[in-house]
């Protein structure tokens, strides 16, 4: 018993514990004054800004899409319904590099909806629609994965029962189904928040890093460590850290 404890134990400290340990000691290097005073940067405040922009209108997406999504799944039979629950997946086990690279073909100045996109006057590449549509992809399965078992577990008596007695559709949801799967819920939502913060790859092929126009928090961070910047990205990664 105390073996399996240890190895876990060393197993969580060498891949989480001791990075952040690492995080932590590099932004408190030189003090805290520099913390506050790289954190001040325009640079800075306009990443973060940008990223919880991004990943706040990710998580409003995805609460109601990806409820709804887990619910047809779960109560309807149809056909294609397993290649539906497949492709679910399917940004898990993408690259977000690759994600990236295949907006860009589609919304890139040569992309096949370009001539479309050209015509309405909607930019999408190298914009805040790109970089919202990478994070919409690459969080597609977090809130859906984590409701789909919920639901299968409540199953439909109390909702059948709430009919009977004259519930509409929506007052069931409301005063039976959610309650039901409320944790779930809101679970989903913040691994969808935490994942949406995080993401790199895809939001710097289809965003560009442009400085001050479409960098993230992350983005930043990349950028302050090839200007050999450390507190500032030290910094950055940490707030960013708290904030997942």
């Amino acid at each position: 018993r105390r073996l399996l404890i240890g190895l876990v134990v060393g197993y969580v400290t060498v891949l989480i514990v001791a990075p952040l340990a690492r995080l932590v000691i590099g932004a408190f290097s030189d003090g805290i004054l520099p913390i506050f005073k790289a954190l001040s940067d325009a640079d800075v405040l306009t990443a973060f800004g940008l990223t919880l922009l991004i990943s706040v209108i990710t998580v409003i997406v995805h609460a109601g899409f990806g409820t709804l999504t887990a619910w047809v799944i779960v109560r309807h039979r149809f056909p294609g319904r397993k290649l539906l629950n497949g492709l679910i997946d399917m940004p898990v086990a993408v690259s977000p590099v690759v994600v990236g690279y295949m907006l860009l073909l589609l919304f890139g100045r040569s992309g096949l909806l370009a001539p479309v996109l050209e015509t309405l006057g909607i930019k999408v590449a190298f914009a805040l629609p790109g970089m919202i549509l990478a994070t919409l992809f690459v969080t597609l399965p977090f809130m859906v994965r984590e409701l789909i078992p919920v639901l299968e577990t409540f199953g439909v008596q109390q909702e059948q029962a709430a009919a009977t007695l004259g519930a509409s559709g929506w007052q069931t949801f409301w005063y039976v189904t959610l309650p039901a799967i409320r944790w779930g819920f809101i679970y989903g939502l913040t691994l969808t928040f935490a994942r949406a913060l995080g993401e790199f790859g895809a939001v710097l092929v289809i965003g560009g890093g442009i400085q001050g126009r479409t960098e993230t928090a992350t983005l930043y961070i990349y950028r302050a460590l090839d200007d050999r910047q450390y507190i500032g990205a030290y910094s950055a990664a940490l707030v960013l850290g708290l904030f997942s």
